[in-house]
């Protein structure tokens, strides 16, 4: 994430103007976490951040962003906890920054705490940026903030389902685009899911 994607994150996570924790769907090792966590901090807020620690498709080995170094030697297994864990505690966030670990879908299903602003980062392909989008965006308040990452119009700067979704929440009607900064998108809910 360029830094100032990540100022963004901060920026809109400390001014929100409702009341209600933070949500990000997709963590890797912890940097969307601790600008987010920042703002969470700053106005008393929780951020929850929920991944499954195994990394996506493009994280495994083979793919081009695969790094041998968050590989478990045990499990043979990529596990970016410990890291992500690591980095939440040297930026002094643990009492900020909640890690769920776990199935985005499975989470979202037991799911009830309305949330103030939820940030769409997990898997690209299309069945999970979709999942996430359906499975998250209803549990967002009024006046909530909907960040979308990865966002290419054109298919060859990066892959198409974070720029459906938020497709999707535009044609809603339900969310007015507030801000882009790089491939950050910033929606605001202005009316109820359809």
């Amino acid at each position: 994430m360029p830094v100032d994607e990540g100022l963004a994150l901060n920026r809109h996570g400390a001014s929100l103007d409702i009341d209600g924790p933070l949500l990000e769907v997709g963590s890797y090792c912890g940097k969307s976490a601790i600008y987010l966590g920042a703002s969470a901090k700053k106005t008393g807020r929780l951020l929850f951040s929920i991944d499954h620690h195994r990394g996506s498709e493009e994280n495994q080995p083979g793919w081009e962003w695969h790094d041998p170094e968050i590989v478990d030697s045990e499990t043979g297994l990529i596990d970016t906890l410990p890291e992500f864990r690591r980095n939440i505690n040297k930026a002094g966030l643990e009492n900020n920054v909640v890690a769920v670990v776990g199935d985005s879908p499975a989470i979202a299903k037991n799911w009830t705490t309305p949330l103030a602003l939820l940030f769409i980062d997990g898997g690209h392909g299309s069945e999970p940026a979709h999942a996430d989008y359906e499975n998250w965006v209803p549990k967002l308040l009024m006046g909530g903030k909907l960040l979308i990452h990865d966002v290419f119009e054109n298919p060859e700067d990066g892959g198409r389902p974070p720029f459906e979704i938020f497709q999707r929440a535009l044609a809603s009607q339900s969310f007015d685009e507030i801000d882009i900064v790089g491939s950050l998108r910033i929606l605001k809910r202005v009316g109820p899911d359809t």
